[in-house]
């Protein structure tokens, strides 16, 4: 996008996203085209768990999950509404998807052919790095190896018919949402980033000397915490890491091709419920992270909105967040200089250091097999949540202060949050109904001949060698739904469950009186009742966030708890099995994705069906207070959301509700 004055006085502003998707694709298409209209520069598409896991709005995991955290997309039909009236030929769009990044981007270019778009016309973002999705964000579908060919043939097929799209977007943003210190977050990023050039390279499916074409179109995703000096410091060891890699790694010659190219999107879980104004200068704060360097520039930012941690905002939010990057890049002077660290021997310091941290972990990656082999041993995970688990232990020692959380607590009233049920966005319960019906009907109305040749072909060629990508999008044209296709690759790749990390990983560091009087509170209760605690910690539903599932195994274990942890993605009649199987005596869910309403009562009707009534459970996530006051009345005994940031204290009130459960006193 030009600038009113001369191109010679000024750099081009990076591409301005608003991370976006809901309801419906007729709802978010709306959306996208009111964000364009106020200068918006860039499309940043959010779908929703389903679609990002490969299941149909009528599967049983996609209960409470329909349209809630993105936009659900079930075939072509649903891509032609989602871009409506939006010419793709001319837009830039990212669309953060993975273990679906290959059929999210075939339906993406069927609908341009449509439109009547050549491919090669079509410019942006696949995210589709599986690696991060084993060890934060949890939407993986396959195992590591066919889901690294995914991959491979996504960048494969590009490079070639997709010239200008970048296949794969290594995002290092959930690194550090899952404890990722900047050497961890810089190391494990470049690790995914040679499996992925190595698998190309090695597959056959490219010259030898287009090597380059696949290296300039790799991008890289990632997170600005408000530490931002730091944080710009770790931009600049990225920069020269990865031009030093394909240098040497790849033989890369052509500096262009080696250039950084990144997104950004500002660290969303450090906002905080708690005086939530406060996030509107961590968003700014953060943001200069990436933007001050000219060396180290981001080339594309979206912002979080000032109320992300209360639930989902709303479009005013989200042009207010908006309006922060037009400031920046509008009105002030920050465009019409040189970098401004360049000969700063405080800033070559921290860059050097963050290198030489990063060199040694990749050695030791290296080492290990490379990033497949750390993620299938579980090391990567261990590593993070041990590194979250220090990172937590300060926050509640009060070393790293948090304002408005852990120091600075005392606060006026909010008159942005007077009312609370019109301070954030809700999802028409009448949604997720909508999307069934309308799945039914596609099915029902499509040619189901055509459909099931192009699954048919689709399996033949996951059994082989050949490039997927061709009869996925025979797939797409024919009608085949998300759930379709990826049920398919399942039934010839499996399914897969990444190691937790929780069972390799220390707890904090030494044993304080805070931790001491739970653990001796554990035993008395355990002692009373003759048994040893045992608490199951579950994960219903599609939501793939699991740090904070960890964290609370962790520490539960630390308290002396037994802890049952299965992992991610369970359904709830799978959690109560468990809970009967282990007799626990505690079920603690952890929902992030906004399907408490939906997922936490089937488990409470499971667990009185089972004769478990005297098993509490206790529920944590990003919920509502009109939602809390719900799930009480349904039978939750407490409900803990970001504010309840001290785990040796919730599980505390844990073991109370255990003791009130048993019919055990309960000290006052």
């Amino acid at each position: 996008m030009p600038y009113p004055s001369s191109p010679d006085e000024r750099d081009r502003p990076w591409v301005m996203r608003t991370y976006a998707g809901h309801s419906t694709a007729k709802e978010s298409n709306a959306l996208y085209r009111r964000n364009l209209e106020k200068g918006q520069t860039g499309l940043s598409v959010a779908f929703d768990l389903p679609t990002q896991t490969g299941y149909d709005p009528d599967d049983e995991l996609s209960r409470g999950e329909v349209g809630k955290v993105g936009v659900p997309v079930t075939h072509v039909g649903d891509m032609r509404q989602l871009f409506d009236q939006i010419p793709l030929a001319d837009a830039n769009t990212s669309m953060t998807i993975n273990a679906t990044a290959m059929w999210l981007l075939a339906l993406y270019q069927v609908v341009a052919e449509e439109q009547g778009a050549d491919p090669r016309q079509l410019a942006g973002t696949t995210q589709n790095d599986i690696i991060k999705e084993y060890l934060s964000r949890g939407t993986y579908v396959f195992p590591p190896g066919p889901s690294l060919r995914l991959i491979t043939d996504t960048v494969a097929y590009t490079v070639n018919a997709v010239p200008k799209w970048n296949p794969i977007n290594i995002c290092s943003y959930h690194l550090q949402e899952a404890g990722a210190t900047p050497v961890q977050e810089v190391a494990y990023a470049l690790c995914t980033a040679i499996a992925v050039l190595d698998a190309v390279r090695d597959s056959g499916q490219i010259n030898a000397d287009d090597i380059g074409r696949v290296v300039a179109r790799v991008s890289f995703f990632v997170n600005a915490g408000v530490r931002f000096i730091e944080e710009m410091c770790k931009m600049r060891a990225f920069v020269q890491l990865w031009d030093e890699l394909t240098a040497e790694r790849y033989g890369v010659t052509d500096a262009k091709q080696r250039r950084f190219r990144y997104g950004v999107q500002v660290n969303s879980l450090g906002l905080t419920e708690a005086q939530p104004e406060n996030n509107v200068q961590r968003i700014v704060l953060e943001m200069l992270a990436v933007t001050l360097s000219r060396d180290a520039r981001a080339r594309a930012v979206q912002l979080p909105a000032w109320n992300e941690a209360l639930g989902l905002p709303r479009p005013w939010d989200q042009q207010w967040s908006l309006r922060f990057q037009q400031v920046l890049a509008y009105e002030t002077d920050l465009l019409e200089y040189d970098d401004l660290f360049a000969g700063s021997t405080v800033v070559e310091a921290k860059v050097s250091a963050i290198v030489d941290g990063a060199r040694a972990e990749m050695r030791r990656v290296r080492e290990m097999g490379g990033a497949v082999a750390a993620v299938e041993s579980g090391y990567m995970k261990s590593e993070l949540v041990r590194s979250l688990t220090a990172r937590r232990g300060r926050m509640e020692s009060g070393e790293d202060v948090v304002v408005g959380v852990n120091k600075f607590t005392t606060t006026e009233p909010n008159p942005l949050l007077a009312d609370l049920d019109t301070a954030i966005q809700t999802v028409d319960k009448a949604v997720e109904q909508q999307g069934i019906d309308a799945v039914r009907a596609w099915r029902a109305a499509r040619d189901r001949t055509a459909a099931e040749d192009a699954l048919a072909a689709l399996t033949e060629a996951a059994k082989g060698t050949s490039n997927l990508m061709d009869p996925t999008l025979a797939c797409a044209r024919a009608g085949v739904t998300t759930g379709e296709w990826a049920g398919a690759l399942r039934e010839v790749f499996g399914e897969y469950r990444a190691p937790t990390g929780v069972s390799g990983s220390a707890g904090v560091a030494g044993v304080g009186a805070d931790i001491e009087a739970v653990r001796e509170k554990v035993r008395k209760t355990g002692e009373e009742l003759g048994v040893h605690l045992k608490m199951l910690v579950g994960k219903p539903g599609l939501d793939g966030h699991s740090n904070g599932a960890e964290q609370v195994a962790v520490r539960a274990r630390d308290c002396g708890f037994e802890v049952v942890y299965q992992g991610i993605r369970l359904t709830p009649a799978q959690i109560v099995s468990a809970a009967v199987q282990e007799d626990v005596h505690v079920v603690g869910l952890s929902v992030l994705s906004g399907s408490h309403l939906s997922v936490v009562p089937d488990v409470l009707k499971g667990l009185r069906d089972a004769g478990l009534d005297d098993v509490p459970v206790v529920v944590g996530g990003i919920i509502p207070d009109a939602d809390a006051v719900r799930l009480r009345e349904l039978g939750v005994a407490e409900v803990f959301t970001p504010k309840d940031f001290d785990l040796t204290g919730i599980l505390s009130r844990v073991v109370t509700q255990i003791r009130k459960a048993r019919g055990l006193p309960v000290d006052a």
